[in-house]
């Protein structure tokens, strides 16, 4: 680690390396922190949590991606950071180490908020952020199919073939798809004992609506189609309840062993890192430069900021958002050390939005121009592929989805690692018998 301030990126998500990738060219040196030692594309976390795809084909060491070579011009540090003196302009890391910085690019991003019930609904809930994520909620799933397979209570086989997801947005909505898909075509033949085809798959929204940020039709005819994949959708259902028993959304009690949370957002606590009033969900508002007043050389980027479009909207929590002001940023400091004039206020192009419902099926919205059926799911295939770190990784995604397509076939179907959930159910089969009894007198 050198002692020279310089620039510090904190985050490799899509915000920090794009700004770390234009730093890079330019020649500037700096240093990029992230807890984990890989990038993640996240759009595609699902399809791993789902046996679609394998981890490495979403994700990408950043020092492959960077590349910091010789001369420590690019410097990359796996640290968790705790905090920030900006009087000091030092970056406190949770080791004890400091790392000094001339300007500080703060690209974080968020993570899942259970509206204040993080304690009570989270063990039995996981949200899906992260690779660990992704891989425990797969192991689920497909742990769920193997003990409804060795039980012969129908009551707990039908509990166990019922997942529920919260969450009625995009990710919400892809997940719920992409897991009919498993059960009702992947897995129909690969039991004795159960027709996987009889998994019950529900889908609960709080709000009227599906994909609440598209034009309701687009919520109409997405809910159509998750329905043709045998998709159960509740919305104005409002969930009350997660516990080991299952969810209790709006009016309905739905009995289940597999809970996946996918509803709203909070930002990383970047306003308590530097000691800032932040909004309610915990984003940091930033001037139309992207910059803190009053904290010189600091600069909050993605979905930890908070700016408003041209429309008086808040900039939404999208990975083009992210690369748009980390390629902005880092031009803000190369003109400064070229000693050139400030750039205008940030104005971010939008390209769109999309959002794939299952198998050669999405909506995209694109300014007026709006579309659905199997041209969305093409141009979403396209898009998410060009936006994927690396050549091998497009290529392996491209050839794994046209395999998929023509045969149904998901070949990262292994159960692996620990159960990271607090739902016995799914440990063993006299766990399973044991939790069943808890069950029933609990509901008596």
């Amino acid at each position: 680690m050198t002692d020279e301030a310089r620039v510090v990126i904190v985050g490799a998500g899509f915000g920090g390396l794009s700004a770390a990738k234009a730093l890079a060219r330019a020649g500037v040196p700096f240093t990029i922190i992230d807890k984990r030692n890989h990038h993640l594309f996240q759009p595609l976390l699902y399809q791993v949590a789902t046996a679609a795809l394998s981890p490495a084909e979403i994700a990408v060491p950043i020092r492959a991606v960077l590349s910091p070579g010789k001369g420590g011009a690019v410097e990359i540090l796996m640290e968790e950071i705790e905090g920030v003196d900006t009087a000091r302009r030092v970056v406190h890391a949770v080791g004890g180490d400091e790392i000094a910085y001339s300007h500080l690019i703060m690209a974080t991003g968020s993570s899942f908020t259970y509206f204040g019930k993080e304690d009570q609904w989270k063990p039995h809930a996981p949200a899906l952020k992260s690779i660990d994520d992704a891989l425990n909620i797969r192991r689920r799933v497909l742990l769920a199919f193997e003990r409804a397979e060795t039980t012969d209570n129908p009551e707990l086989r039908k509990r166990l073939m019922t997942f529920v997801v919260i969450g009625g947005g995009p990710t919400g909505v892809e997940t719920a798809g992409a897991m009919a898909e498993l059960a009702k075509a992947t897995l129909a033949r690969d039991f004795t004992n159960i027709d996987p085809r009889d998994t019950r798959v529900v889908l609960v929204e709080a709000v009227d609506t599906l994909l609440n940020a598209y034009p309701a039709h687009l919520g109409a005819y997405t809910e159509r189609k998750l329905a043709d994949l045998g998709v159960e959708v509740h919305t104005n259902a409002p969930v009350e309840r997660i516990d080991e028993n299952g969810v209790l959304a709006g009016k309905h009690f739905i009995e289940t062993s597999n809970v996946f949370w996918c509803a709203g957002v909070e930002a990383t606590p970047v306003g308590k890192w530097l000691g800032l009033e932040t909004n309610k969900n915990g984003t940091v508002p930033v001037a139309p430069d992207l910059t803190i007043p009053d904290l010189p050389g600091v600069y909050v980027i993605g979905d930890a900021a908070s700016l408003a479009a041209e429309d008086g909207k808040p900039l939404p929590a999208l990975a083009p958002v992210a690369k748009q002001q980390g390629q902005y940023v880092a031009e803000a400091i190369i003109r400064q050390q070229q000693h050139q004039g400030p750039q205008g206020p940030f104005r971010y192009r939008d390209w769109g939005t999309m959002a794939t419902i299952g198998r050669s099926a999405a909506v995209g919205k694109f300014g007026k121009l709006e579309v659905k059926g199997f041209p969305a799911w093409m141009l979403w295939g396209a898009v998410h592929i060009a936006y994927l770190v690396g050549f091998r990784n497009r290529i392996n995604v491209l050839v794994n989805w046209l395999w998929h397509w023509l045969t149904y076939a998901k070949g990262a179907r292994l159960i692996t690692g620990p159960d990271q959930s607090a739902t016995p159910a799914l440990d063993s089969p006299a766990a399973v018998d044991e939790e069943l009894d808890k069950t029933v007198n609990t509901l008596k």
